[in-house]
């Protein structure tokens, strides 16, 4: 189940649960990938791009997605588009619409495998992402569990693991974007960024509606 209630919150919890990807390229491209094997809306994935002028775009597979996305976080272009994402072993290869990205993983440091130590429960537990927003902020500047999204929404994250990204190639309407770099500046979508350096994290998302939000329906 993707949707979950609370009573404290009074107002409808929404859980996605995947993998976000954040990695720069030389060309000063950030690229955010989220990859969703359960959410309100079924499983998708959806990339957001802040380009070296601060232009910010969100590729996304349907109008509804695009509509929910959008409204949580903050762009200048919204673009539906289909977005492929294939798996095999350590290599991602991302298809959507005219971005074209292939990148590899490594194998997780200490951080990633105390993160691997957290129960899936604890991790979708607001709370626990609440406890964490100090110390994930101190161990990665600029990274924040919980905050304040748009449309009146709330936000949690609950990290499970973290890999770093080793190689990164992409394309974006057929001009290439470079190797990897630091993703600096951070990005600019909603309250938190992504670890400065190139990274592939599992993770809980927790959103709470305004007060006045339907939770759309399942898939």
């Amino acid at each position: 189940m993707s949707r979950v209630s609370s009573g404290a919150a009074r107002r409808p919890l929404l859980r996605f649960e995947g993998w976000i990807a954040g990695m720069g390229t030389s060309s000063g491209t950030r690229i955010v990938l989220g990859h969703w094997r359960r959410s309100p809306f079924g499983p998708f994935s959806d990339v957001m791009l802040e380009q070296p002028d601060g232009e910010r775009l969100l590729l996304a597979p349907t109008r509804e997605t695009a509509g929910f996305v959008g409204d949580t976080y903050t762009f200048d272009t919204v673009r539906v588009v289909p977005v492929e994402v294939r798996v095999d072993a350590d290599t991602w290869t991302v298809t959507a619409g005219p971005l074209g990205l292939y990148f590899t993983v490594g194998r997780r440091g200490l951080l990633g495998l105390l993160l691997r130590a957290v129960p899936g429960a604890l991790a979708r537990r607001p709370a626990w992402s609440a406890l964490t927003d100090r110390p994930a902020g101190l161990l990665l500047p600029g990274v924040r569990t919980r905050g304040s999204a748009g449309a009146g929404r709330r936000e949690w994250y609950g990290a499970r693991d973290l890999r770093p990204i080793r190689a990164v190639s992409a394309a974006f309407e057929g001009t290439d974007l470079g190797t990897a770099a630091p993703v600096a500046p951070p990005v600019r979508f909603g309250f938190s960024s992504v670890p400065r350096e190139p990274a592939l994290v599992r993770v809980t998302t927790v959103i709470a509606l305004g007060a006045a939000a339907a939770p759309p329906r399942p898939a």
